[in-house]
């Protein structure tokens, strides 16, 4: 092992409670599980809100133990392949760090899924001037790297050099030259509707650039600067495989996606194709076929696709979308034979390469798997995610952070109230302005703006609904209150 890819960023001097393994990338694994940071997630949605769904659906909890499992999995697999020099030539793949960064890698997701994702960067970049913004990746890597608190200081979980790199799905900031290039790695190029906004995804922050640097060290002349390391492409695969799939289930179980409406839409593009009316049944798959061959030429293939549109319609909408979801033994051993078998289909199919595509990574699906996860991805954001009732709860959830950003940073800004602000919060804005440098425009408001979303990040569901009726006056609770200032 390369002693460089094991260094941390604080030394090893530095000892959690937790740290019994004998492996520093086990550590890192058991300083991840062990932070209440992690814990959090069992009540952050995932697809469908957590809450009063009981068993029955995924939360970033089990999303993320789900994920950690593919990926080392698919780490195993290629380790004991032929490929394992390969591996090593690119700056090394261990199970211990791909699992650990899997764990990691949604630390930073704050309430109510990716609609918080965009509300908060909205309301960093427009409302408090923050240049970067807000951005769930750039989130987990500030955790592991700032604001988890061990000990005397802020240093977050001092996680090695690897899985600090493997955390990196987007290894550059929001406004870095990866966006210039032509073209962009996958997440790279600006949003569609703000051009000048920088990288739409990116992994770290400006607060965090050395942080991410250091540990991007171990692997310089090995992978590209822009590019993932192998242990990151295993976590981003992974975690493309876990989406694919096993929130398919989520939305099977609760009766979301409805058998006809999937049915209909792949059997007319099965019947037109290329020529199917853009308004009618079968448009909107079209739309991704030609979206493929405009943004992954390099993998976009016609009977791929076509193959896959028939797997899909054959084993989901044929199989397990066939019979409703009732709750009984059977209808729970057709999902899990369903996902088991999705599961090990496409891992078993994936391979390591060492010159990728500027918009894939070192690790990829095979070109019919690869297309099968686009059709499965397809299902879910056309016939669950465009839903209006989803819409419509999350306006409400999006109006809910937004008003709570605004009461926290009222609170803050109220000098009648400085000796009861939150110890928390107050320790998030102390940290906030020693990160600044010195001539900042504003430097006490970028800070308390960046604590704000820092701390608002940091909530389960729950726990905003709970803050938001206490800052209303909407409830009676005082000393019984779910969550903890």
């Amino acid at each position: 092992m390369d002693d460089s890819r094991a260094e941390r960023l604080f030394g090893d001097s530095l000892v959690a409670p937790g740290d019994l393994a004998a492996s520093p990338f086990r550590v890192d694994r058991d300083r991840i599980v062990s932070s209440p940071f992690f814990a959090r997630l069992a009540g952050v949605t995932q697809v469908i809100s957590p809450g009063g769904a009981g068993l029955l659906v995924h939360n970033r909890m089990t999303h993320s133990l789900k994920v950690a499992q593919v990926a080392r999995a698919i780490a195993e697999r290629v380790v004991k392949a032929d490929e394992a020099d390969l591996a090593e030539k690119l700056g090394g793949l261990d199970p211990d760090v791909v699992e650990a960064a899997a764990l990691a890698h949604d630390l930073g997701h704050p309430p109510f899924g990716h609609l918080g994702e965009r509300v908060l960067d909205h309301l960093a970049r427009h409302r408090l001037r923050i240049p970067d913004g807000f951005e769930g990746n750039a989130q987990s890597y500030r955790i592991v790297t700032s604001t988890e608190i061990r000990g005397q200081a802020t240093i977050g979980l001092n996680l090695t050099n690897a899985v600090r790199a493997a955390i990196l799905k987007y290894p550059w900031t929001r406004n870095g030259t990866a966006r210039y290039m032509d073209p962009p790695p996958r997440g790279a190029a600006p949003p569609s509707d703000d051009p000048d906004g920088g990288s739409a995804k990116f992994s770290a922050y400006t607060t965090e650039v050395d942080d991410m640097l250091a540990a991007r060290a171990p692997f310089a002349g090995r992978v590209a600067d822009w590019q993932q390391t192998v242990e990151a492409s295993v976590m981003d695969t992974a975690d493309d495989i876990a989406y694919a799939i096993h929130d398919l289930e989520d939305v099977h179980r609760v009766g979301v996606l409805q058998q006809g409406a999937v049915a209909a839409e792949l059997m007319a593009w099965q019947r037109w194709g290329p020529d199917s009316d853009p308004t009618r049944a079968g448009g909107a798959i079209e739309s991704l076929r030609r979206q493929l061959h405009r943004k992954d030429g390099w993998m976009a293939n016609d009977d791929a696709f076509t193959a896959a549109v028939e797997l899909v319609r054959a084993e989901l909408v044929d199989g397990l979308l066939a019979r409703p979801f009732d709750g009984s033994l059977e209808a729970e051993a057709q999902v899990a034979a369903f996902s088991a078998t999705w599961t090990q289909r496409l891992v078993e199919s994936i391979g390591l390469t060492g010159q990728p595509a500027v918009r894939s990574g070192h690790v990829q699906l095979a070109t019919a798997q690869w297309h099968e996860v686009q059709i499965l991805k397809f299902v879910q954001n056309r016939f669950v995610l465009a839903r209006p009732d989803l819409a419509l709860h999350q306006r409400g959830q999006g109006r809910l952070l937004a008003t709570l950003v605004e009461a926290l940073l009222a609170w803050l800004t109220d000098p009648d109230e400085e000796q009861r602000i939150p110890r928390r919060l107050r320790d998030l804005v102390e940290l906030a302005e020693s990160e600044l440098p010195d001539g900042t425009p504003d430097r006490v408001g970028q800070a308390r703006g960046r604590a704000v979303i820092d701390f608002v990040a940091a909530l389960t569901d729950n726990q905003a609904v709970g803050l938001m009726e206490a800052l209303s006056g909407s409830s009676r609770q005082l000393w019984t209150d779910a969550f903890v200032l």
